[in-house]
């Protein structure tokens, strides 16, 4: 089989090109899952599993960007993450580079509503070209709220105030709960039937994004969109912002505001001018709007191509080094604990003072022995003596002397035991018991 020469990968190539490609086709994606595995090392990253019922992913949340998280992280905890799919490339791993993290409940409709946001932009319904402006002369107003809330009291107090001759027709409509955004969308189609009035003001109150979430349909959208007449849209407080506001050609920042502004003079040259101001304010927030989407797509372009992503697999492997590190170190040294408490009992053992009691006691032990067998021997040394001089007393000459007995010997002292071996004359040498007698022969 010939081996192909132009298209044989390496791991790293191959892990590489994958992450590229993921990188590439996938781009951002929003998730909702359980945490598990939650660590923060000392670098400040974040590294964590999202999992569900059946499945998991490994994914990982930089310093720059968890420093942006209003909350702590916890396993078991439910969110919502944006991010990218890329491959950790040393091991192989595909996981979620994770850009935002939101808790679960609300973070679902703020990726809802950014979501429709985007789309409903892209469609052209903010853009400031599509924005009428307001009648300078405003003589009838369609209010389209709840007819027993604050914003249709707090609108008619101002009215009052400012310009009693302006007639109010209100278009009562639900402003809260599952069928409310049908209930809007049918108070303005029933308002553009009529034609009775000069222009449109959708308000409420304030209250939680899930108590405004009916103003944030996209059927209400299009509805305000395709309107005939000039909305206004004030609903909640300065601080809150829906779907609806950036639709209408104008929107109010509370409903005495949206009050206000409907019934300025026309002739006053601050009041047009706040007004231009105010549209001016709304055309660069479109236009704010269309040059973030302009460029989060080209920070995407970039991060796929950022040299950063490929120092954050370096920072990730770096952690996982260190994690790996330290579980090494703390292994050695429990081992060499245990060495060290071998070697000091072994060190006991043949230590000196050990070793010197050892054989101190074997000393004693030997001395002990010596001393028996010393006494032993002499004992049978004695005996043995004893036995020998019983013996030599025996056959001990003085012995035969003490007796009566004597010993005669010639000249050479020769001992005699025969009369024929003496001759006359010769000299003899006799012994007793106490002395010597000297005799010749005759």
């Amino acid at each position: 089989m010939k081996m192909p020469k132009n298209n044989v990968y390496t791991v790293s190539r191959l892990n590489g090109e994958v992450r590229q490609l993921l990188e590439g086709e996938l781009g951002k994606v929003w998730l909702e899952a359980e945490i598990s595995n939650f660590s923060a090392p000392s670098s400040g990253h974040w590294y964590l599993t999202l999992k569900d019922n059946y499945a998991q992913v490994r994914a990982a949340m930089f310093k720059g960007r968890n420093r942006a998280v209003t909350f702590r992280p916890a396993n078991g905890q439910q969110v919502l993450v944006k991010g990218a799919i890329s491959v950790y490339e040393p091991r192989g791993d595909y996981q979620l580079i994770i850009d935002s993290m939101l808790p679960a409940g609300d973070g679902l409709l703020a990726q809802q509503y950014e979501a429709l946001k985007m789309k409903l932009a892209a469609e052209g319904l903010f853009t400031a070209d599509t924005k009428r402006p307001l009648p300078d002369n405003i003589q009838r107003i369609g209010v389209i709220t709840s007819s027993t809330g604050a914003a249709i009291r707090d609108v008619l107090h101002v009215l009052q105030r400012r310009d009693p001759s302006i007639e109010v027709i209100i278009y009562p409509s639900q402003v809260q709960g599952e069928h409310a955004d049908k209930s809007l969308c049918h108070a303005i189609m029933q308002a553009n039937d009529r034609m009775e009035v000069d222009v449109l003001l959708l308000t409420r109150g304030g209250g939680s994004l899930e108590d405004l979430w009916s103003f944030n349909s996209e059927a209400l959208a299009h509805t305000i969109y395709n309107s005939a007449l000039p909305v206004v849209s004030a609903v909640g407080h300065e601080v809150d912002t829906t779907i609806s506001d950036y639709v209408a050609d104008l929107r109010a920042p509370t409903p005495s505001a949206a009050a206000e502004l409907l019934s300025q003079d026309a002739l006053s040259k601050a009041d047009k001018l706040k007004m231009a101001m105010t549209r001016l304010k709304q055309g660069w927030q479109h236009y704010g709007l269309k040059q973030a989407q302009r460029f989060s797509q080209l920070r995407h372009r970039l991060e796929r191509q950022d040299p950063k992503r490929r120092l954050q697999q370096y920072e990730q492997r770096f952690d996982e080094l260190q994690l790996r590190l330290g579980a090494a170190l703390t292994s050695k040294l429990h081992q060499m604990e245990r060495r060290q408490q071998s070697l000091h009992a072994r060190l006991n053992q043949v230590s000196p003072s050990h070793q010197l009691a050892l054989a101190s006691s074997r000393l004693s032990h030997q001395n002990q022995r010596l001393q028996s067998a010393m006494q032993a021997r002499l004992n049978s040394a004695e005996k043995s003596l004893q036995y020998a001089a019983h013996q030599l007393e025996t056959v001990s000459p003085l012995a035969t002397l003490s007796r009566g007995y004597s010993i005669t010997l010639d000249a050479e002292g020769k001992v005699l035991h025969s009369a024929q071996d003496v001759r006359t004359g010769d000299r003899l040498t006799t012994k007793l018991v106490d002395g010597e007698v000297s005799s010749t022969v005759v």
